[in-house]
């Protein structure tokens, strides 16, 4: 860095710091590990004198589990896209409020697992639904290997419970389904022409009369050789919102290009039919038990208040896993596979 003319070449000079920063990052998290293993073997030689540790024990081997288990997360993140930011959508299925309120469910659990997980949202595109919920949603989130993190969350997820808007207090079904793609920095080309695209512009709205625009800040862009749509109301700038949107169709034509080069070794490989849009990934029961059964990698959990208030992360490692090596996590608490 100290080179005479390094900061003259910022390509080859932001890609040495970024080199930088990752590892002072592996450094930091070797030494915290190394420190952490002290703490166990002084835990281990005050058991040998006698010491009432077993409290302190446990929970240093919890804390220790959880580094462990986001260390072997990182190291199945070995995608082409993997280190990426996400650009997350939800759509609700049918059923009206019932399946709007289960959208914006999901919405709420994965920004509450980007918070825990130190990452950036930014909420591009967001319609409410008519009573409750929301007709749809797309937002970012910004952080290395959130795309990589996110991925196995394309498909559909399936809710049961005593529906709230049910006066008879009835089971209800219902579905949303969630599309993640990677976001395309400007260095990889995608070639869009101006003529296929259909600019709109209108006026932006939120929930309750909150951030109404007087002028026709949000933008709509329609790419009509593939009807691919994006659309963001975010930002007050008119110019800002078409910058966010182009971001938004690049990375969805880039996808799109992708599967139509996947698609033929996809139907060899069966491990991949998860890839699929339109296939259903997830339960979330609420009544007459409680359990969040993925159907990958078969992993369930009984604390579904936790999951959806974000904490994804044994999803996320049990479905890596799995895509990796095609074992399955299994569940002791798991009354039916089908519920």
């Amino acid at each position: 860095m100290a080179e005479p003319g390094f900061w003259d070449r910022p390509e080859e000079s932001q890609t040495l710091l970024q080199t930088r920063k990752r590892l002072e990052e592996e450094i930091a998290k070797d030494a915290d590990l190394e420190r952490q293993f002290g703490d166990m073997d002084a835990f281990f030689e005050l058991a040998k004198e006698g010491e009432d540790i077993e409290e302190d024990l446990t929970r240093e081997l919890r804390g220790l589990r959880v580094v462990v288990d986001k260390m072997e997360t990182a190291m199945l993140l070995s995608g082409e896209h993997d280190h990426r930011n996400a650009i997350v959508t939800i759509h609700p299925g049918a059923g009206g409020t019932e399946s709007q309120d289960w959208a914006e469910m999901l919405l709420r659990m994965y920004l509450r697992w980007a918070e825990r997980e130190g990452f950036k949202t930014v909420i591009t595109d967001r319609l409410d639904g008519d009573g409750a919920g929301i007709k749809s949603a797309t937002f970012e989130v910004n952080g290395k290997f959130a795309y990589g993190q996110l991925q196995g969350e394309v498909g559909v997820h399936r809710l049961v419970r005593i529906s709230p808007f049910d006066a008879n207090a009835r089971r209800h079904t219902s579905f949303a389904s969630v599309f993640v793609y990677p976001e395309i920095d400007d260095t990889i080309q995608i070639d869009i022409r101006q003529e296929d695209l259909r600019v709109d512009t209108y006026r932006a709205g939120g929930a309750g009369g909150q951030h109404v625009n007087r002028t026709d800040s949000a933008v709509r862009i329609t790419h009509i050789p593939t009807n691919t749509v994006v659309q963001c109301q975010n930002e007050r700038s008119q110019h800002k919102n078409r910058d966010m949107a182009m971001k938004q169709l690049k990375a969805k034509l880039y996808e799109q290009e992708l599967a139509k080069r996947q698609a033929e070794s996809d139907k060899l490989e069966n491990s991949k039919a998860d890839n699929k849009f339109g296939s259903q990934i997830r339960n979330y029961v609420l009544a007459p038990y409680r359990l969040v059964k993925d159907l990958r990698s078969r992993l369930g959990m009984g604390d579904v208040d936790s999951v959806l208030d974000g904490n994804l992360e044994p999803f996320i490692h049990a479905y890596l896993a799995w895509k990796k090596t095609g074992k399955t996590a299994g569940s002791a608490d798991d009354p039916d596979d089908d519920a």
